[in-house]
């Protein structure tokens, strides 16, 4: 089965790509370093999709801004998805967060929006929610180099981001489901304590800068705000702790 991955030069993505290259598929990705702006659309996305039956969709960008992440969130969702109605494509799988319609940060404003213009778009569709990524922890540290590592207080469930590539390419192969069950790691975290041991486990000195973000943003995001809902206990998990991730990224030698 020929199947386009947007994005799928970026983390997950990549992952992606190789579950389905392993599982005998055909990926195609969709990206700018591959000739396609999804932005922009146009003929090199019609072209990309020329015989594809199903999309995955992990694109991303980079911002805080509420604006931007509803702009670019936007106008992708409705490029790949008129494109994808033009050359036949017949299931269009996109990944999004757990509880970005409980906390309210920028960025979970455009994937809110991710999920609206696909919802309401003219292909079957399905929604993978999943809880922050075990490399959630490095990307925190390395936004801002230097001395001081400051990190938001968060708690979340990390899920190993290799775990969800291959859950999103078994929905991807199955029937449009809608809204697929949130997928979630295997234990609750805190973001503060996987950086620290990040930091320990690298070897790096600097200053771990613990912050609440403000009001109801940072009551969620230290409360239940971005794990599963209550009753959501029986969706699909990751088998990786972070602990075991953490061992695999830097060695045994390294954590203990």
């Amino acid at each position: 089965m020929r199947i386009a991955v947007a994005g799928g030069t970026g983390l997950v993505g990549r992952y992606v790509v190789e579950e389905l290259a392993a599982a005998g598929h055909e990926p195609v990705v969709l990206s700018r370093s591959r000739g396609v702006d999804l932005v922009a659309g146009g003929a090199a996305l019609d072209a990309a999709l020329e015989g594809a039956e199903a999309v995955v969709d992990v694109s991303n960008v980079t911002t805080t801004s509420a604006k931007k992440a509803v702009a670019f969130f936007d106008t992708v969702g409705r490029q790949l998805l008129d494109a994808g109605a033009r050359a036949g494509v017949r299931h269009h799988v996109v990944l999004s967060i757990v509880g970005i319609d409980r906390v309210g940060l920028g960025y979970y404003r455009g994937k809110l929006r991710q999920e609206d213009v696909v919802r309401n778009g003219p292909l079957p569709w399905t929604v993978l929610r999943a809880t922050q990524f075990h490399e959630f922890a490095a990307q925190t540290l390395d936004r801002v180099p230097g001395p001081v590592a400051v990190v938001p207080r968060m708690r979340t469930q990390p899920i190993a981001a290799r775990e969800v590539a291959r859950h999103l390419v078994d929905l991807t192969l199955a029937p449009a489901r809608g809204m697929a069950p949130d997928l979630a790691g295997p234990r609750v975290e805190q973001l503060v304590d996987m950086a620290r041991r990040l930091l320990r486990a690298r070897h790096e000195r600097r200053l771990l800068l613990p912050v609440r973000m403000p009001g109801a943003t940072g009551a969620a995001m230290t409360g239940d705000g971005q794990l599963p809902l209550p009753g959501g206990e029986s969706g699909p998990r990751g088998s990786q702790t972070f602990e075991e991730w953490l061992v695999q990224q830097v060695g045994s030698h390294a954590v203990q």
